[in-house]
């Protein structure tokens, strides 16, 4: 998975079509998901769009997401929530601003409402996760 400050860089160079082509190729590039994750139990709520994130624990204490959405830009958004926390400890997902970490995006004004609603439940779900196990 590309860093969130890779990410940034190109995203910055980019405008309109491109940054949505951009996010849709974040998306593509997340590992799968096995079908078998794809339940309600992991069903992000809120969002427009179906969204499914799955947290694992990996032997060092990290947190790995393993995430997917049955929209191309939704899913991309998914990568980039993830580029901000995937691979971390708990302690420090909790201690990280999410939102002030996608703020250079500007999610909102590059992408309609109905794309963006889900973000604060997909943060809220990655964060109640890192709470859990911290």
């Amino acid at each position: 998975m590309r860093t969130l400050d890779d990410i940034r860089d190109e995203y910055e160079f980019l405008e309109g079509d491109e940054r949505y082509r951009l996010l849709i190729e974040l998306g593509r590039e997340l590992e799968d998901m096995p079908a078998a994750l794809k339940t309600d139990a992991t069903l992000v709520r809120g969002c427009s769009a179906s969204v499914w994130v799955y947290p694992t624990t990996r032997e060092d204490g990290t947190l790995h997401f393993l995430a997917d959405s049955n929209a191309a830009i939704t899913k991309g958004i998914i990568a980039l929530v993830l580029s901000a926390v995937q691979d971390r400890a708990p302690a420090t997902i909790l201690a990280t601003d999410i939102d002030a970490a996608l703020s250079p995006f500007d999610l909102r004004a590059q992408l309609s409402s109905n794309r963006t609603q889900g973000i604060p439940n997909m943060i809220a779900l990655i964060r109640a996760t890192a709470e859990r196990l911290s």
